[in-house]
């Protein structure tokens, strides 16, 4: 016996043209929503550029400030400190903010935020807002060019390190001590100089 087709039952009171006007108003619905998914993906991706632009700017900023707030350091403790150094038994003629070195030829650039010198021993201060170990370890660094540099020039002077903090932890002090440098530290409208664990280390 022949298999008899049957056409597909319709919710009760719409014909096939109903239904298929349905699917088709679905369909388009589905194309707004694609649509609508589309411009908000879009408009999100726009947002997280603006957003990291902010951000950047900001840390930005925010580094300048740091810098600045670095350099008013710098300056408030720089006319005073031959002084305090001669206190303590140091004496040092010159004095001069930002000394930049340069050696093309044995690739040797760095500077020296300020340097006290004389005739037999030169000082070379860092000055940071906030100073951390590693800003340590740079300016051991530091010192070490400074030798090379002096070395390929006859300069036979001995350097000496200060480490200058607006805002120093205990640890990082202990740290700059320990290394054989100098710690410099605002107090009020002055600022104090703590000499290093024994004698101060001499490149």
């Amino acid at each position: 016996m022949a298999k008899v087709q049957t056409l597909p039952d319709y919710p009760r009171g719409l014909d096939f043209e109903q239904v298929w006007a349905a699917l088709m108003e679905d369909r388009e619905r589905l194309k707004e929503t694609k649509q609508i998914l589309r411009e908000n993906a879009e408009r999100f991706e726009q947002w997280q550029k603006v957003t990291e632009r902010i951000v950047e700017e900001n840390a930005r900023q925010i580094g300048k400030l740091g810098n600045r707030f670095g350099e008013v350091i710098e300056y408030m403790i720089a006319p005073g400190l031959q002084d305090k150094f001669i206190e303590m038994g140091l004496t040092f003629q010159e004095a001069s903010n930002h000394a930049k070195f340069r050696d093309y030829n044995n690739k040797i650039f760095f500077e020296v935020d300020i340097m006290l010198e004389n005739g037999d021993k030169a000082m070379l201060v860092e000055v940071k807002t906030k100073p951390s170990t590693e800003n340590v370890q740079e300016h051991i660094e530091r010192l070490e060019k400074m030798r090379t540099y002096a070395d390929l020039r006859g300069d036979k002077r001995t350097f000496i390190g200060a480490v200058a903090g607006a805002v120093m932890t205990d640890n990082v002090k202990e740290y700059v001590l320990k290394q054989g440098f100098f710690v410099i530290e605002p107090t009020g409208e002055t600022f104090t100089i703590i000499q290093p664990d024994g004698e101060p280390k001499e490149w």
